[in-house]
């Protein structure tokens, strides 16, 4: 049973911490279980006659066969309660799994001893009754632990958008609730404050970072009849805002909404282990009926064919498989995320293996994801490229322009003092200027220089994706600073890794046309989409995804979320929102993309290592099933529940081993 899966409503917004609380609370019972039946099995197992006649002793309480049925009574109510509560789910969805395989053998051993306690002939499998449960309790609760719990991705949207915003009535202002606002009324949106709500830009001006929600890198101008998006964060500026759409017509609502839609398409997918167990119980509760009624056709006693019966469905279900997996999940989820990949769904992981296209957000995962200075030159000797930085400075240290900032922050990396400056003058469309230690400084644009009739050197331009400022002194110029957003070092290795293996490797961004391009060439991707919005890149996933590719997407703001929901496997990196983060399979705490590379070696080491150890768990059963039901009685060998328990022992400690081979595997990638 995928814990992964489990999903809440996700109508209220409530709703989602109670799912989250409700997942810690599982783990939290399946703990307290696993510890009860464990210590309750120790007795179960010192009293039990046929573990005493393997081990050569005898130590019969009086009453001996009612304390094991009263323990295993407790054992089997209390701690088999998830099994049975399991089986009745997966018999309503039509879908039986481990829950019904689990569930099955421990009624069968349950009800079977006791009746041998009441009368009936036969051996009791009080102690395996116990085992089993308890190493399905410890299986289920690794399992649990290792999945990162239920998803509050719609939650983290909501709270995204502020609870209060400031209505504007003639000269006052009034703070109402988000519900309260109506379309077309006057909001009032503060420097450094969230856009409470959809709307137009009625007075003022100011640079609103949206890059949440559309992918654009740089921080955007919005001034008087230009639109604004409710969640984006407002800059310096204050701004009066004519509302257009609140609540559910609202862009984040839709972005919710799309969301909602993947995850519930998505949640059906079915996983390994599961699998298995659907055709463990159907091969079980073939081979034990067919038993029971080949004996009874052989005139044997009905109590002998009852025990066959009994001791073919107990062996059936392998203690090794509710480990096989878990083990397999609890160790590669533990070494993944000392790897920097954190693995909330398991079934995608799985399926990493399958990946045929990955498609990438830009912003954020294949570049840096903040404005930054990617070149310092200098055209005059006499000012050094550190210079040139320093007197730019002087100019940029108030302004909130994404340049200004791009600089200052860099200014602030490499230790410089920004001079003071006097005489301070914008240079309308065109930069600023000022004296700084006596001299007249100007920071413009290449437009400036062009109308000044000043040449533009050849190199400054060496990327179609940067952004280029000039700096003059005295009106001649003494260098140039350029800014990008930058891209990642580890990008260009990635892809080499990725087309290796045979993925195609495509961009999805919400920046232009020439800085995509410039960035698909420079990395040379297989395509790439520009302008895209967040439900276009849904529309991409789902493209692709008709063409019959099995598509990962790669992405960091509330913009990728609906489309890392679609997707077949959604890799969200680190630096981005939590919004993304919990609405994606997987997560890069670096925001390396070579990490998504590892993450495809990881799948595969991962998904070869469940195989195997399926392979053990249910090979074992290959031949102990036959001979549990007595295919050699002929011979005169009938395997006795006793050899089938030490059976049973081995192939769980085979696959333990095998499960913890797995970190040598990871650790050598």
């Amino acid at each position: 049973m995928d814990h992964s899966k489990m999903k809440h409503d996700h109508g209220n917004v409530s709703m989602g911490m109670a799912g989250h609380d409700h997942h810690k609370m599982m783990i939290e019972d399946f703990k307290k279980r696993f510890w009860i039946t464990v210590i309750l099995t120790i007795p179960i197992l010192v009293f039990s006659p046929m573990i005493q006649g393997l081990l050569g002793y005898e130590w019969l309480l009086p009453g001996n066969p009612y304390i094991l049925f009263g323990l295993s009574t407790i054992v089997y109510f209390y701690g088999g309660w998830p099994f049975l509560k399991g089986l009745k789910e997966e018999l309503q969805q039509g879908a039986p799994g481990m829950m019904t395989l689990i569930s099955m053998a421990i009624s069968v051993a349950y009800f079977y001893s006791s009746a041998t306690v009441f009368g009936l002939a036969g051996q009791d499998f009080f102690w395996e009754l116990a085992t089993l449960i308890a190493i399905m309790l410890l299986g289920h609760w690794l399992e649990m632990k290792s999945v990162l719990g239920a998803s509050k991705a719609l939650q983290l949207l909501v709270s995204m958008m502020p609870s209060e915003a400031h209505r504007v009535k003639g000269d006052s202002v009034e703070d109402v609730k988000l519900e309260d606002l109506q379309k077309d009324d006057i909001i009032l949106i503060k420097p450094g404050e969230k856009v409470p709500a959809d709307g137009i830009i009625v007075e003022g001006e100011s640079y609103l970072n949206e890059s949440m929600l559309t992918g654009e890198s740089k921080p955007v101008k919005k001034g008087l009849e230009n639109k604004v998006i409710g969640g984006s964060l407002n800059g310096n500026g204050s701004l009066k805002v004519k509302v257009e759409h609140t609540g559910k017509d609202s862009y984040l609502n839709k972005v919710i909404t799309l969301v909602q839609e993947a995850q519930k398409s998505k949640s059906k997918m079915q996983n390994l282990s599961d699998r298995a167990a659907k055709w463990l119980t159907y091969i079980a509760l073939a081979i034990g009926f067919g038993t029971l009624a080949v004996w009874l056709f052989l005139g044997f006693p009905f109590v002998y064919a009852l025990e066959r019966m009994v001791t073919v469905m107990v062996i059936a279900c392998p203690h090794a498989l509710g480990l096989a997996i878990p083990l397999v999940v609890a160790i590669s989820t533990a070494v993944s995320a000392q790897n920097g990949l954190l693995i909330r769904n398991r079934t995608a992981f799985e399926e990493s293996r399958k990946i045929s296209v990955l498609l990438f957000d830009k912003t954020g995962t294949l570049t840096k994801g903040d404005f930054g200075v990617t070149r310092i030159e200098s055209v005059d000797k006499q000012y050094t490229s550190e210079e040139v930085l320093r007197l730019a400075s002087a100019l940029e240290q108030s302004s909130e322009h994404p340049i200004a900032v791009g600089i200052i922050k860099k200014v602030k990396e490499d230790n410089v003092t920004i001079p003071k400056l006097d005489n301070f003058n914008a240079i309308t469309g065109k930069g600023v200027e000022a004296n700084v230690e006596g001299k007249k400084v100007k920071v413009v644009s290449p437009g400036y220089l062009r109308d000044e009739k000043i040449a533009i050197p050849e190199d400054a331009y060496s990327d179609a994706a940067e952004t280029v400022v000039f700096v003059l002194v005295e009106s001649k110029l003494a260098g140039y600073i350029a800014l990008a957003d930058e891209i990642r070092p580890e990008s260009a290795e990635a892809i080499k890794v990725f087309k290796k293996n045979n993925i195609k490797v495509l961009m999805a961004t919400g920046d232009n046309e020439k800085t995509a391009k410039a960035v698909s060439d420079k990395l040379g991707l297989d395509g790439y989409y520009s302008e895209v919005l967040p439900h276009q890149k849904v529309e991409i996933v789902k493209e692709l995804q008709a063409k019959g590719e099995f598509v990962a997407m790669t992405g960091d703001g509330v913009n990728d979320a609906p489309a890392l929901a679609q997707a077949n496997v959604g890799i969200a990196v680190g630096s981005g929102t939590d919004v993304a983060a919990e609405t994606a399979d997987i997560i890069l705490v670096n925001s390396n993309p070579h990490d998504i590379a590892n993450l495809i070696l990881f799948g595969k080491a991962t998904y070869n290592k469940m195989i195997q150890n399926l392979i053990w768990a249910t090979g074992y059963n290959v031949i102990a099933i036959p001979l549990a039901a007595g295919v050699l009685y002929s011979s005169g060998f009938v395997l006795g529940p006793a050899v089938g328990a030490v059976f049973m022992s081995l192939s769980t400690i085979i696959v333990a081993i095998n499960a913890q081979l797995l970190k040598k595997k990871i650790g050598n990638k």
